[in-house]
């Protein structure tokens, strides 16, 4: 699907699950350097109670084509890009589960006036994040490494993820299966455009507060933290659950994940069950 960006149109991919005419559809969104098929999981499950599930591919992730100019890697061109997806479904409301940057493309759009957003899951991102976890992103984010093959590409994973969690070999297969294709050159390399950092290295790095964007949502909102998370702290997601419209209509839950940090992967049962749990929710 094509979709425009400031420098020109772009084709935007996704994968889907279910039936079209399903009642209830769920946008999922990835993480800065992730793909939409890290949501196959939650996807599966979700399709077997007879749901729509649609997992996008951020302009310059995945199988969407890169963007033609790097100063275009930013969140109004990604919001613009999902908005245009979802209405290109044909549905007037979806529910969104957001990963890390999927999250705040979420609470941008739900946000604004009118949005077609149902239901908000942000996987451990909210309304402040702090300059020492952008650093850290910022030391892998944008480098285009080589390997020999799959088996290293899950090595590479294992490490600069860890955060994820305690996942299968399965899971980690599948995760690496993904996120690299063949190099021109040969070898393997990472399923994204290298200049997706350059927000990381084109400015000092500072703490980044969203709380207006935050105070204007109104929708039921469930936020998923990594207990060991350093992007979204304990604190940030307290104040979240007390502060905004949602808050102040109690629709804000918050729940921990013991023994991960950022972020949950959601291909665990019990993070899977968490999401359903609260999309199922009339």
């Amino acid at each position: 699907m094509p979709v425009l960006s400031p420098g020109g149109f772009v084709r935007l991919a996704w994968a889907e699950w279910g039936a079209k005419a399903a009642g209830q559809v769920v946008v999922c969104v990835h993480g800065l350097t992730r793909n939409a098929r890290d949501f196959d999981f939650l996807a599966q499950d979700l399709a077997g109670q007879d749901w729509r599930v649609v997992s996008v591919d951020v302009p310059g992730r995945g199988r969407s084509e890169w963007l033609r100019r790097q100063e275009d890697y930013a969140y109004p061109v990604y919001a613009a890009a999902l908005a245009a997806l979802i209405g290109r479904l044909g549905v007037e409301r979806v529910d969104w589960v957001g990963t890390s940057m999927g999250g705040l493309i979420g609470m941008m759009l739900a946000a604004q006036p009118g949005t077609p957003i149902r239901r908000l899951v942000l996987n451990d991102v909210g309304a402040f994040i702090p300059k020492a976890s952008i650093a850290r992103i910022a030391q892998y984010v944008g480098r285009d490494p080589r390997f020999a093959g799959v088996a290293e590409v899950e090595a590479y994973l294992r490490q600069v993820n860890a955060p994820f969690g305690p996942l299968t070999d399965a899971q980690w297969r599948h995760l690496a299966s993904h996120s690299a294709v063949p190099a021109a050159e040969g070898g393997w390399r990472l399923h994204y455009d290298p200049a997706i950092g350059r927000a990381f290295t084109s400015a000092p790095v500072e703490d980044v507060a969203l709380w207006p964007v935050w105070e204007a949502i109104a929708c039921p909102v469930l936020i998923l933290r990594g207990a060991e998370s350093d992007l979204l702290s304990r604190q940030t997601a307290e104040e979240m659950t007390r502060r905004g419209v949602a808050a102040a209509a109690g629709k804000v839950q918050m729940r921990e994940i013991a023994g991960v940090g950022h972020a949950p992967a959601l291909v665990a049962l019990d993070q899977i069950a968490l999401v359903r749990e609260f999309l199922s929710r009339v």
